[in-house]
């Protein structure tokens, strides 16, 4: 991971399996890094998902992925920290490292509008919201008729939306065309579309 410009002021995170990591995902972190001038943002794979039944790809290829999805963006590392870390990831825990790391800056959670509205689900979900402004982004799904995200109650926390399209495209979408054989040129970075040829991934449906 590189950690130059630890002495930024600005700092997002954006975690999530990256299973695959998707055209989507590369939009939004421009958008983020974009929007809120930010001088560093950290992806995070996660490691093991304590929210999902079924456990996903090994965390190897996941990792592999993100760095061929995120590479050369500048100002954007993928951050192993969670994949490395033994136990259940929680966000908690990787916003207090980066806090420590980055102790001038301030926090920018780049999440869901589904994930904002479980955020009371999450493990210490107030401290999240104490340590990081939350910053949403809304599906086709969920967004309203002007494309803005649906209004969200989290006592205490900083929300701002992402002004960028609603998200269409969904990893599990991926995955299955995947496992039918059809094509995911236009879906994913070409160098994702390679890897997941060349490891064999999501042959079958899940």
């Amino acid at each position: 991971m590189d950690l130059t410009g630890r002495g930024a002021q600005r700092v997002g995170v954006y975690g999530g399996a990256f299973d695959p990591p998707h055209n989507t995902h590369v939009d939004l972190v421009q958008a983020a890094m974009a929007q809120w001038r930010l001088e560093r943002l950290h992806v995070l794979p996660t490691g093991q998902p304590w929210h999902r039944p079924v456990q996903p790809t090994a965390a190897a290829h996941r990792l592999a992925m993100a760095e061929l999805a995120f590479a050369g963006l500048p100002g954007v590392c993928v951050d192993a920290r969670e994949v490395r870390r033994s136990g259940p990831s929680y966000t908690v825990d990787s916003l207090r490292e980066l806090q420590a790391l980055y102790p001038a800056a301030r926090l920018h959670l780049l999440i869901g509008a589904d994930q904002a509205r479980a955020l009371t689900t999450w493990h210490d979900w107030q401290a999240i919201v104490a340590m990081a402004t939350l910053c949403v982004a809304a599906r086709v799904d969920e967004a309203a008729p002007t494309g803005t995200a649906p209004a969200l109650d989290l006592p205490g926390a900083r929300i701002e939306h992402l002004h960028t399209p609603p998200v269409a495209t969904s990893a599990t979408e991926i995955r299955q065309r995947v496992a039918e054989g059809r094509p995911i040129d236009e879906l994913v970075p070409p160098a994702v579309a390679r890897y997941i040829d060349q490891h064999h991934l999501y042959r079958t449906a899940r």
